[in-house]
């Protein structure tokens, strides 16, 4: 496939990481084989990446991804290769899998990245169907995708502690629905396994805890090839007990902005950026781009109107925000065709499957831009991944994706942290 042009420069610290990072693979993957014999790895994992030019870290970390039809169709072998080892290792009897999507029937392009997931599942040997939490899909119903093609959804059941649809009884849950809006009674002390577990969706996580991991996960691996960790970590602080309507809690978030903006102008002093640091709010749950604000200064958290107080005030399915992640803003030098592009990397169980870059031409280098408007190329990650290159300068764009590769995997390597740490029944990390 076509590699995108990439603009981001080819000097400075990004640089000497990339080439460290592609020197030190046998060290890093040596490393990561460790770590994934000691710890159970979330079924499946999205990583938004940004790339300043003189930074390159993860910004948010979704384990209930919704793209998988961005990415390119000729790593679908790679793909049901991965999910057979993501259902194996967690119930290696399963042959029937329930499918729970998120409610947005109207959403065709969500839709499409569930028809993908059937698609990749079905290739894997496994039966799967797809039923619907939602009150008014009582009988079989079928949508129509952007492809031409079709999505059956069915009602779920519930009977003795298990969930089926139609007579159909799996021996797996599968949920791509992140929870936002709470757990449903109905997926509550199933006798099946259901993946991701409970407590991974945004009614329990927050991200403040899963940067918290990825600070020892970051601090760890910068140690083990010898660079400054703030070059693949973004600072952060979270804030709680806000309501950004009635102007309460946002002196904490005035406060913690601030103190990382002092932090960061240090160490753009000390790398020799020019630009001027700044700070990205955003709710500390929640995923679809919703809630999230750029400021330059804690002082600006006064001075929001009416219009950027609502839009700050909730997130998905109308939700109140009261928690808040105050995380430093990285740039994103890359672009496609002159739009703003930043990486997104997908994996299954802990092998990088693919990839895209989320592209939008309204926003600019310090925004968020998983917002209306955006569009997605995919990543070629079939160059980086399989052979990446130790020398030759020319294949500077392989060594790329691989970087990209291992900084996805050291925030998947959090996630999996994060939930041994909030699982309520048992530990993760294995003996």
């Amino acid at each position: 496939m076509p590699i995108p042009h990439l603009s981001t420069a080819l000097r400075g610290p990004i640089l000497d990481l990339e080439n460290r990072i592609v020197n030190a693979m046998p060290t890093i993957e040596h490393w990561l084989r460790k770590k994934w014999r000691n710890h159970r790895v979330p079924f499946y994992c999205s990583v938004d990446l940004r790339n300043s030019g003189f930074k390159l870290a993860p910004v948010d970390t979704n384990l209930f991804p919704g793209g998988f039809n961005n990415l390119n169709p000729e790593f679908l072998p790679l793909c049901v290769q991965a999910m057979m080892t993501a259902v194996e290792k967690i119930c290696p009897d399963t042959h029937s899998v329930l499918l729970i999507p998120e409610n947005h029937t109207r959403n065709t392009f969500y839709l499409q990245n569930i028809a993908t997931l059937q698609n990749i599942m079905q290739h894997a040997g496994m039966h799967i169907r797809i039923g619907s939490l939602l009150p008014e899909i009582n009988t079989t119903t079928n949508l129509s995708l952007p492809d031409g093609n079709t999505l059956t959804l069915e009602p779920i059941e519930r009977k003795n502690n298990r969930l089926s649809v139609n007579g159909f009884d799996p021996c797996t849950v599968l949920l791509n629905n992140d929870l936002s809006t709470g757990i449903p009674e109905i997926l509550q002390n199933l006798d099946q396994t259901v993946i991701p577990p409970l407590h991974g969706g945004w009614t329990t996580r927050r991200k403040s805890s899963h940067f918290s991991a990825y600070d020892n996960v970051s601090q760890e691996f910068s140690n083990l090839i010898d660079i400054d960790p703030w070059l693949i970590n973004p600072q952060f602080a979270s804030c709680g007990k806000i309501n950004f309507q009635e102007k309460k809690g946002v002196d904490c978030v005035a406060s913690a902005a601030n103190e990382i903006l002092s932090d960061l102008q240090e160490k753009y002093t000390q790398y020799g950026v020019k630009e001027k640091p700044f700070i990205i709010v955003k709710a500390d749950a929640g995923t679809y781009g919703m809630g999230i604000m750029t400021i330059n200064d804690g002082a600006e958290i006064y001075l929001l109107n009416r219009k950027q107080r609502n839009k700050m005030a909730k997130v998905k399915e109308g939700l109140p925000v009261s928690d808040v992640l105050v995380q430093e803003g990285v740039y994103t030098f890359e672009s496609i065709n002159q739009a703003v592009a930043e990486p997104v990397v997908y994996m299954i169980d802990h092998y990088v499957v693919g990839g895209f870059y989320r592209v939008h031409t309204g926003r600019g280098t310090d925004e968020n831009l998983n917002a209306p408007g955006m569009h997605f190329v995919p990543l070629p990650f079939d160059t980086s991944w399989l052979r990446p290159s130790h020398t030759a300068r020319k294949d500077f764009i392989s060594n790329r994706f691989y970087v990209y590769s291992v900084i996805a995997r050291l925030a998947l390597l959090a996630a999996a942290q994060e939930l041994a740490h909030s699982d309520p029944n048992k530990p993760i990390e294995r003996s």
